[in-house]
C-alpha cells in the first residue's frame, strides 16, 4: 500500500497532522509553565508550537499529504492555543481583559455563525480572509512579546508588546466585521445552478 493510500485510510498517520496534534498536546504544558511563572519554559514551548504550525502546512504541500482532517484540525489547534493563552495571560495580569474579551467574542461569533451556516445550508467553505490571517499574526506576536517581556525588560520589547496588542484589538474588530460582511454577501447571492441543469 502506498503512502498516499495510508494517509487516506488513516489521516492521523500523516506527518502534518501529527505535528498539529503535537501542538495541541503541548498546550497543557505551556499553560502550566505560565501559571507557575516559568516564563522561559513557556516562551520556549510557544516557539516549538509555532514551529510545528509553520512546518505542518509546508510538509502537507511537499509530501502531498493534505487531508480533510488537517484542513479542519490546523485552524482549530491555532485558535484553541491562542485563545487559551490569552485567557491564561489575562488571568496572570499580563494582557488587558479588553483584548481577551474582543478575541473571544470574535472567535465565538465566527464559530456560532459557521455552525449555523453548516446546519442550514451545508456550507463548509470558511477560508480565512487576509484580515483574519493578519489578526492571527498579531495575536502570535502579542503572546510572544508578552512572554519575552517577562524575561527581558528592554524598551523595544515593551514597544513591540504594546504595538502587537493594539494591532490585535484593531484587527480583531476589522476581521470580525469583514467576516460578517462576507457572510451577508454569500447568503444574499443566488445559488449556483446544478451542473447540466438548464
Amino acid at each position: 500500500m502506498t503512502d498516499a493510500a495510508n494517509t487516506r485510510s488513516s489521516p492521523f498517520r500523516s506527518t502534518p497532522n501529527m505535528l498539529t496534534l503535537l501542538r495541541i498536546c503541548l498546550m497543557p504544558f505551556l499553560v502550566a509553565a505560565i501559571l507557575e511563572a516559568h516564563y522561559a519554559l513557556g516562551f520556549g514551548l510557544f516557539m516549538v508550537a509555532g514551529l510545528t504550525d509553520a512546518l505542518d502546512g509546508t510538509l502537507a504541500r511537499m509530501l502531498k499529504q493534505r487531508t480533510m482532517l488537517g484542513q479542519y484540525l490546523d485552524p482549530v489547534a491555532d485558535k484553541l492555543l491562542l485563545s487559551t493563552l490569552f485567557l491564561v495571560l489575562t488571568y496572570k495580569g499580563l494582557i488587558p481583559a479588553t483584548v481577551t474579551v474582543l478575541v473571544f467574542g470574535r472567535d465565538l461569533g465566527i464559530l456560532v455563525v459557521s455552525a449555523i451556516l453548516y446546519a442550514a445550508v451545508g456550507r463548509r467553505d470558511f477560508s480565512p480572509s487576509i484580515f483574519g490571517k493578519a489578526n492571527t499574526v498579531a495575536q502570535v506576536g502579542a503572546v510572544a512579546a508578552v512572554l519575552l517581556n517577562q524575561l527581558f525588560l528592554a524598551r523595544w520589547i515593551q514597544d513591540v508588546r504594546m504595538l502587537a496588542l493594539d494591532a490585535t484589538m484593531v484587527l480583531t474588530v476589522v476581521s470580525g466585521l469583514h467576516y460578517a460582511w462576507t457572510v451577508s454577501r454569500r447568503l444574499g447571492a443566488p445559488a449556483n445552478p446544478t451542473p447540466g441543469a438548464k
